[in-house]
């Protein structure tokens, strides 16, 4: 099995890229996210997993190792192939497929193309025991503005507040209203502490 592949991006679109490694080139499927975080014709390497079948080798490819842990466990969800795991961490990063699991979440996996209810329940029931046990101690958040979130906990947390009190507070305030700057955020929080 292969781990990853080094070399020169010869082709990128949003969904494979061409890798040229001594000659090779290598079809690698790929997300939206890592398809971002790469460039066409500059030197990367390229966490893989390789599926191997009757009428088909294929490569899917990774630029962190969250990222395929997070595939590999989506395919091993009965009625998840490849590319609907692919399709899934091309709208969502693995940090949002992770907290939408464990916090049970169903309406952010069906708003991907091609989830349904019955799919999205499934992930969820299969999955929230590992999610939880992998994640455990780092955050997980369920917003769409993760980057918000993210950035007002840090900055409360910096202030010295315990990470269970805030953590469900900015939660709380995200939910109830539409904030556009950490700020506001923080400044409503601090409210509430």
């Amino acid at each position: 099995m292969l781990e990853y592949i080094s070399g020169t991006i010869q082709k990128l679109t949003p969904t494979y890229a061409v890798i040229d490694n001594a000659g090779i080139g290598y079809f690698v499927n790929i997300s939206v996210y890592t398809c971002q975080k790469i460039t066409q014709n500059s030197q990367t390497t390229l966490l893989v997993h390789e599926i191997i079948r009757e009428d088909a080798h294929e490569l899917f490819g990774f630029c962190d190792e969250t990222e395929r842990s997070m595939f590999r466990m989506l395919i091993s969800v009965s009625g998840v192939g490849a590319n609907t795991a692919r399709v899934i961490l091309s709208k969502l990063s693995a940090q949002e497929v992770a907290s939408s699991i464990a916090l049970g979440n169903v309406q952010v996996l069906q708003a991907v193309k091609g989830i349904g209810g019955k799919t999205a329940q499934r992930i969820i029931v299969d999955l929230k025991d590992k999610v939880t046990s992998i994640y455990q101690g780092e955050e997980i958040f369920v917003s769409q503005g993760n980057t918000l979130v993210h950035e007002a906990l840090s900055a409360l947390l910096m202030l010295g507040f315990a990470k269970n009190s805030v953590e469900k507070i900015v939660q709380t305030i995200v939910s109830e209203q539409t904030y556009t700057s950490v700020e506001d955020v923080v400044k409503a929080a601090l409210k509430r502490l």
